[in-house]
């Protein structure tokens, strides 16, 4: 998407080129003031907010397939989780379960502008003459970090997963919905998360999020 009016939320990457300028643009454009407004009181009991522009990419293969989990380490630093629901970290890069021949990996940073889809070509090259795919899906998603004394009580009220400590922490992660909008939930510490959501949801997901957080705020 394109923007021209420099709104914090709204831009927070750009990268110009020779003639025109290429601009990033959150999905949370359109909550900028209500994000602002959250995190200027935002207290330890929970906090908001967007990880913007991280790489996210689709992976399909077999793991049962030596070149292709060879491949996967070959680029991130790791192969590719076997059990459900888990988390495998290498250079830079998670990689999260999400099925039994699917995975997505993320950035732990954000990308450049001026290039497209790193990390999705650099699997592709590796990919080449494997049976495996990936596809960059950054653009359709955005990755929101939530924090706080009661972050797991912000998410019990719209998620029902078991989220207690013992049973959903680091190293875990899962995909199920707040209220009506999809997620994949990732535990980063003790009381914080990950979440990726899809951009269309973004601005639902952001305000609901925050009226379930009111009355736990104090």
């Amino acid at each position: 998407m394109w923007n021209e009016t420099g709104g914090t939320a709204s831009v927070v990457n750009r990268a110009v080129g020779k003639q025109t300028g290429v601009w990033q643009e959150s999905p949370l454009v359109g909550v900028d003031a209500l994000l602002k407004k959250h995190q200027a009181t935002a207290s330890a009991a929970f906090k908001l907010s967007e990880r913007p522009f991280l790489e996210l990419v689709n992976v399909r293969g077999d793991s049962r397939d030596v070149a292709f989990v060879q491949a996967v380490q070959n680029v991130l630093g790791c192969p590719p989780p076997e059990k459900a629901n888990t988390v495998a970290r290498g250079n830079g890069y998670d990689m999260l379960w999400l099925g039994p021949d699917e995975w997505l990996v993320r950035s732990a940073t954000a990308h450049d502008a001026t290039r497209t889809a790193p990390l999705q070509a650099k699997l592709g090259a590796a990919f080449a003459g494997v049976f495996a795919s990936a596809v960059d899906i950054g653009s359709g998603y955005t990755v929101l970090e939530i924090s706080g004394t009661r972050t797991r009580e912000v998410l019990s009220r719209g998620c029902p997963l078991d989220l207690h400590p013992k049973l959903f922490g680091d190293g875990q992660c899962a995909q199920s919905h707040y209220f009506k909008a999809s997620m994949t939930l990732v535990p980063t510490g003790a009381d914080s998360f990950d979440l990726v959501v899809r951009r269309s949801f973004a601005d639902y997901f952001v305000k609901i999020m925050l009226d379930a957080a009111e009355p736990l705020m104090s």
